[in-house]
């Protein structure tokens, strides 16, 4: 285990994105939010990875983020601009990772942790798990991309009820309102999320990038089937995983997307 206060690792076709910062709840700082984009950049170029699981250390997801830089980022407009240039390129990379993302939450998830969450395709908390979004306990705003996405998950409606309030939402409530996919108890919140991540990590990966693009620009207001949408269906029956999945189908049998050319073309366009 490193010491580091962000670091990724690898177990077969799964990885962790870790924030590790137990003794702060894992709030987060100015060069964790820089280290992001790389480690996911690095990700991105393993070919055989199918899915990553982000969580945090020590019974927290995250606290938000470290308020005790906040005398240095804000201290002028200029630093201000800079650090919130930095938070909105590590969000908007994990948001746009071509791969799906599970978010693993336990204990606090709140204000920056919120926006990581919101940023992972699947949300799994445990149902020790507090969510809430406080910039208006601080006199602060909540940025426009990371709004659209609590938009997105939840609603016009719960989004005002949970940033005019600032409250906190429990485990429960954030399942009842699409915040998270589902709740467990904190004994099998592990288990299922790799579960999980394990079973997408049997699927194609053509079809994940794949499908994780369309979905992407439909939460981008992409309505209709454009040139690049019909290029994306056309180009699957091309691929090897096409080839092995429809062998496996007529062959009753399940289908093995592990080798080496699994992905490999979509990975070239």
């Amino acid at each position: 285990m490193t010491d580091a206060p962000l670091f990724y690792v690898r177990n077969g076709p799964v990885g962790e994105l870790v924030l590790n910062r137990p003794q702060k709840r894992n709030a987060l700082t100015r060069a964790m939010w820089q280290t992001l984009p790389r480690l996911l950049a690095g990700a991105m170029e393993e070919p055989d990875l199918r899915v990553v699981i982000v969580r945090g250390e020590g019974g927290a997801f995250a606290a938000g983020a470290d308020i005790a830089e906040f005398e240095d980022v804000y201290a002028t407009p200029e630093s201000a601009d800079a650090f919130s240039a930095e938070v909105a390129a590590a969000l908007d990379a994990l948001a746009g990772f071509p791969l799906p993302t599970l978010a693993q939450i336990e204990g606090a998830c709140i204000g920056a942790g919120c926006g990581i969450a919101l940023a992972c395709d699947i949300r799994y908390a445990s149902e020790t798990a507090k969510f809430g979004i406080t910039p208006a306990k601080l006199g602060l705003l909540y940025p426009l991309n990371d709004t659209r996405r609590l938009v997105d998950a939840v609603g016009q409606a719960v989004a005002r009820d949970m940033l005019f309030s600032a409250r906190h939402l429990d485990a429960r409530e954030a399942a009842t309102t699409g915040l998270v996919n589902a709740c467990f108890p904190a004994t099998d919140l592990e288990a299922r999320s790799r579960e999980m991540a394990g079973l997408i990590a049997s699927r194609s990966r053509d079809s994940l990038r794949g499908l994780k693009s369309i979905l992407d620009l439909i939460a981008g207001g992409v309505h209709n089937d454009t040139v690049e949408t019909r290029a994306l269906f056309r180009q699957a029956f091309d691929g090897d995983d096409f080839s092995e999945g429809y062998r496996a189908f007529l062959e009753k049998r399940a289908p093995d997307f592990s080798g080496p050319d699994s992905g490999s073309d979509k990975d070239k366009t």
